[in-house]
């Protein structure tokens, strides 16, 4: 959108489009590098998919991790990020997390983040799943945030951003039209926008538009998560990457499309359940990443899969992180249990015979140290020893795939400037977040969104900062 000069309504160096973590790590970081900042969220509260996720980061050779004697590196951590996205990923990005992961991690911790446990999750062969819930850290990041540099950053709610402003085609972005309470306003940042505003789980038009396939998955991102900063930035001619590469999470009850509440996703599998369709069969090599799993229950009988096991496999629960909290999900009815391996089946409707049959088959394969049918080798990615299902009482926890976050969008450089579809930057617009494509890939490593969206939520706000008008 092209504007006449000396229009604006209100002025700041930086404005940050978004209030999910990438927006909070991109304000606080502006205005420690001196800049006044304008955050604008569209909800009448910040956090965004931030707070609908698990809480997990994914960092490499922290002290918790030593204090549990795990050992983890930079090289291990680069490696997992590039086979989870089966090398489809941008190598500079990925290794610019890598670079920047334990000065992303000191900052959470340094902004009043409190990691309860480290865990295996998708994708990792270290456990390195930072776990900490992510309702309470944005509350405390949104103080951090109202008080960096000394009162820089001024948060608006219920404030939609619209159009990016600049005055031709070939000059820098210098401006956001917004919808504020209600009311129009025009904004001017003397420096730099960055755009942080999610993803587009809740726009329906534009996932047709590129993986109609997951029409079938239940829908739970932010709610504010239309793409806004998506199209924003695509109407100046960004590049798009990583839109063919949508995919839903394994472990979603499929009740979460219908009844309110949190914490819908468990994961038993990567606790060495397996996963089982409607006809009792396995269908997956359950040990893949959770993006992958959620594509393969798509492709099953109604969309549906049931995680079955035992005792010894509910004896590794966690009351921490929100995956493993297999004993709360059997509070609220979502987990079922019966004392026999028939019982279970007869629970959730599958053939007795061929759930046994197929328990049976999968011990075998444990015993002999070989998964002739689908290739598992551990828990996650090759880590973690298989054991037998044989203990009872056992468990079954109904599974679909729900879409929580894109994980796609804009064409970033590790500068995160936003690049055009020629690959050359678009000045002045800088992005972060769920809406920044080429990191991901084909899949996605457990705990690298939070973890891009701090560490590239830095580097845009300082960039941002540091942006001189031409």
């Amino acid at each position: 959108m092209l504007i006449k000069t000396n229009t604006y309504d209100i002025e700041a160096d930086v404005v940050v489009i978004g209030g999910g973590l990438a927006g909070h790590a991109a304000a606080i970081e502006a205005a420690q590098h001196g800049a006044d900042v304008l955050l604008l969220e569209k909800q009448p509260e910040c956090g965004g998919s931030s707070v609908l996720s698990g809480g997990f980061f994914a960092f490499a050779g922290t002290d918790i991790q030593k204090a549990a004697g795990i050992s983890d590196s930079n090289e291990l951590l680069f490696d997992d990020i590039r086979r989870a996205g089966q090398q489809q990923n941008d190598e500079a990005l990925v290794r610019a997390y890598v670079e920047h992961q334990m000065a992303a991690y000191e900052w959470v911790v340094g902004q009043g983040g409190k990691f309860t446990s480290v865990e295996l999750a998708a994708g990792h062969s270290a456990p390195r799943a930072h776990s900490l819930k992510p309702q309470d850290f944005m509350l405390t990041l949104a103080q951090r945030a109202h008080e960096a540099g000394g009162g820089r950053v001024k948060t608006l709610l219920n404030a939609r951003a619209e159009r990016l402003l600049r005055t031709s085609a070939e000059m820098r972005v210098e401006g956001v039209s917004a919808n504020i309470e209600g009311k129009a306003a025009n904004i001017r940042a003397r420096r730099g926008v960055v755009l942080a505003a999610g993803g587009f789980s809740r726009n329906e038009a534009m996932l047709k538009l590129f993986v109609p396939h997951q029409a079938q998955c239940v829908r739970y991102g932010g709610y504010g998560n239309h793409g806004d900063g998506v199209r924003m930035a695509w109407a100046l001619g960004a590049g798009l990457r990583d839109v063919a590469h949508i995919k839903g999470t394994f472990g979603f009850h499929p009740d979460s499309a219908t009844t309110p509440g949190r914490d819908w996703t468990k994961l038993a599998v990567y606790r060495g359940a397996i996963a089982v369709n409607k006809q009792a069969r396995r269908f997956v090599d359950e040990s893949k990443s959770y993006k992958l799993l959620g594509d393969a229950v798509l492709a099953q009988p109604d969309a549906r899969a049931y995680q079955i096991f035992d005792q010894g496999i509910m004896d590794t629960a966690s009351d921490t992180a929100p995956p493993f909290k297999f004993r709360e999900a059997l509070a609220l009815g979502r987990l079922l249990t019966e004392p026999t391996l028939e019982g279970i089946a007869r629970r959730v409707e599958l053939d007795p015979a061929t759930l046994a049959a197929t328990v049976e088959r999968y011990n075998g394969f444990v015993r002999a140290g070989r998964d002739e049918e689908f290739g598992r080798t551990g828990l996650s990615s090759g880590y973690g020893k298989l054991a037998e299902l044989k203990r009872g009482p056992w468990y079954a926890y109904p599974s679909t795939s729900g879409l929580i976050a894109t994980y796609c969008g804009v064409t970033v450089d590790t500068e995160t400037r936003v690049l055009d579809v020629f690959g050359e930057p678009i000045a002045g617009l800088f992005a972060a977040g769920e809406m920044t494509g080429g990191f991901h890939g084909v899949a996605y490593m457990t705990g690298s969104s939070l973890g891009k969206c701090v560490i590239f939520g830095r580097i845009a706000g300082r960039n941002a900062a540091a942006f001189a008008a031409g």
